[in-house]
Order: structure tokens, then C-alpha cells, then sequence
């Protein structure tokens, strides 16, 4: 009787202990003017909650320290950097950020530039008095495009990172990481994820998915990309992919727009024209890095097919999807890989 019942105890235990995580999904609307979305496998709702708000509290503080448009009370963030004459003693992930930046600035041949900032706030002024009151909707004049296009040489944004500080050697000139910001969150979030053992997670951050290790079966995440002309469900997503530690991040014509005289305005920019990019409806970049994907994702919407192509071959573990404006898919020569 007594074996009986220790066994009967034992089975109890190992049970218990085997017992299959549960999937649980946090959503979050306060940071990088995007709805975020963190899905996961933990024991309880409990220690997933847990894990989320270390992660609400990463993305609160990446938010504030990125920002162009506010100020925090204690912080010096970019909005005080682009505001502040001289240098500015700055958070060590503000100056990880720009480094970073300059990187995928000679990587993408200047297409992807946060020294952009005064052509690109023009454009935000006047997509935000478009989208509000169509009535008044007008393009920025050339002109004042070209004036401001001579305050963008990222090499005067000056950083002193023994100091901590930031400058910018232009008076003029002004940073805009919308380009990287959301990106290098995801991603630095995934890493803090991945540093503490953390498993079975997707994050998205308006767009920027990353997948940290497959599901609690060891199946991999299952990620839509959007068709921009959905009609309804049925042809919600021109592409499923399987994923388990890579991100993807998509760069679209289709959300961010206003109209003037009859015409779709977007938000990507072209550093060569000043004007909204014209090459693609949508491009999908597919990697290990979410700041990578999104830099790159930028950068590959503002370039041919053909330049494109070229810069993410000569990449390790990259891969890339273009969409035309004519419905046409174009994929890079290893992107089969993750199609379902």
C-alpha cells in the first residue's frame, strides 16, 4: 500500500512538473505611436506578466529617450538634442543608437539617414495638416525641400561617447530616428529576452516582428505579411513565413499618407528626390536583427529593385520581398526558405 501510494505521489510530481506552458498576449498603445503586441509560453499569467512589464518598462524608457516630438521631465533625449545648442550629456543608449546609425548610413549608402531631420519635418507638417484637414492639403514647396536637404551630413551629428554627449555641429540640422527607432527597441528588447533565458516569444512593435526562439512544441511562428490591397480576410496577407529567433519588417506606401489634388503622399522619403519613394507599394526584410530589418526595410523601399537585390546579397542572413505598385512579388535568392 505504502509503494502504491509513493507511486501514486511521484506520478503526481512529475505531472505537475511537466504540466505544457500556456500562451498568453499583453497589448501596449503608449510607445512609438504604435500598438504593440508581446505573445508568450510561461507557467502562469502570472510570470508572463511579469516578464511584461520589464518589457512595457523597456519600451516606456527607449520611447522617451527617442522621441523628437516631446520632453521628459529629468531626461535629455533627442527632442533636447535637437533643441539644446552645444553638446548634450545624453543617455548611453541614445549614443548606442546613433553609432548604430552611422553604421547602417554607410551600409545603405545614405538612404537611411537620422540626419534627415529637417527635410523630413517639413514633410510631417504638412502630412499632419493634410490628414486633418484635407481642405488644406499641399506638397512642400521644392524649394524649401533643397534649403533644408543642406542641413543633413550625419557627420556633424558629433558624438563624445567618454563624455556621454551628443552635439550637432549644424544649427539647422535635426535628427530623426523614425526610421531605426522602433527597430532597435524590438531588438534590444529580444536580446534582454534572450540574455535571460527567456524562450517561446513574438514581439510586435507596430510592424517590426521578432520572434525569440519557436513555440513551447518547438514549432516556429507563423507571421503574415499584409497585402496592402486586401479586399477582406481571405487575402489578408500575401505571404505567410515560418520564424523561430529571426524578425521581419515591412516598409509600405499604404499606412502613412495624406492627399493632395487626388494623389496618394506617403512617409518614406527619398534622400535623393526629397519626395516620397515611388519604387514600391511594400518591402519585407527578413533577418536576425529588428533594427537591421527596419534601417534596411527603409533603405531597399528608396532604391531600385536591381541596387536593392545587391545590397542584400552581399549581407549574411538577410532576405528581402518586394512588392510593385502593379502587384508584382520580387524575392531575394534565399527567401524561399521561410515561406510556408
Amino acid at each position: 500500500m505504502k509503494k502504491v501510494l509513493l507511486l501514486f505521489l511521484i506520478t503526481c510530481v512529475l505531472t505537475s512538473c511537466s504540466k505544457s506552458p500556456e500562451k498568453f498576449t499583453n497589448y501596449y498603445f503608449d510607445y512609438f505611436d504604435t500598438v504593440t503586441t508581446v505573445t508568450g509560453y510561461a507557467d502562469s499569467k502570472d510570470s508572463f506578466d511579469e516578464v511584461c512589464g520589464e518589457i512595457e518598462t523597456m519600451l516606456k524608457d527607449y520611447h522617451q529617450l527617442y522621441t523628437i516630438y516631446n520632453r521628459y521631465d529629468g531626461i535629455n533625449n533627442l527632442y533636447t538634442v535637437n533643441t539644446t545648442d552645444g553638446a548634450v550629456e545624453v543617455d548611453e543608449r541614445i549614443i548606442d543608437l546613433l553609432e548604430y546609425a552611422k553604421e547602417v548610413y554607410a551600409m545603405t549608402g545614405g538612404k537611411t539617414n537620422v540626419a534627415m531631420g529637417s527635410v523630413l519635418s517639413i514633410w510631417h507638417d504638412h502630412r499632419t495638416i493634410g490628414s486633418n484637414h484635407p481642405e488644406k492639403a499641399t506638397l512642400p514647396p521644392m524649394e524649401r525641400l533643397v534649403k533644408a536637404a543642406d542641413h543633413t551630413d550625419i557627420e556633424k551629428i558629433i558624438i563624445d561617447r567618454e563624455n556621454s554627449t551628443v552635439e550637432l555641429a549644424d544649427s539647422e540640422m535635426s535628427i530623426d530616428v523614425g526610421a531605426l527607432a522602433k527597430g532597435y527597441a524590438t531588438e534590444m528588447v529580444a536580446k534582454w529576452l534572450e540574455d535571460n533565458g527567456y524562450t517561446g516569444y513574438i514581439l510586435n512593435v507596430g510592424g517590426n516582428v521578432r520572434t525569440v526562439g519557436a513555440k513551447a512544441d518547438g514549432e516556429k511562428w507563423t507571421v503574415g505579411l499584409e497585402n496592402p490591397d486586401a479586399t477582406g480576410e481571405d487575402d489578408a496577407y500575401i505571404e505567410y513565413l515560418s520564424l523561430a529567433g529571426e524578425t521581419v519588417v515591412t516598409s509600405g506606401s499604404y499606412q502613412r499618407y495624406y492627399i493632395v489634388d487626388g494623389k496618394q503622399y506617403h512617409h518614406i522619403i527619398d534622400p535623393e528626390t526629397l519626395m516620397p519613394s515611388e519604387n514600391f507599394r511594400s518591402v519585407s526584410v527578413i533577418c536576425d536583427n529588428s533594427a537591421l530589418g527596419d534601417a534596411l526595410s527603409t533603405a531597399l523601399f528608396c532604391m531600385t529593385y536591381e541596387d536593392g537585390m545587391a545590397l542584400v546579397e552581399s549581407l549574411d542572413g538577410v532576405e528581402a520581398m518586394w512588392l510593385s505598385n502593379i502587384g508584382e512579388v520580387k524575392y531575394s535568392n534565399g527567401f524561399d526558405k521561410y515561406r510556408q
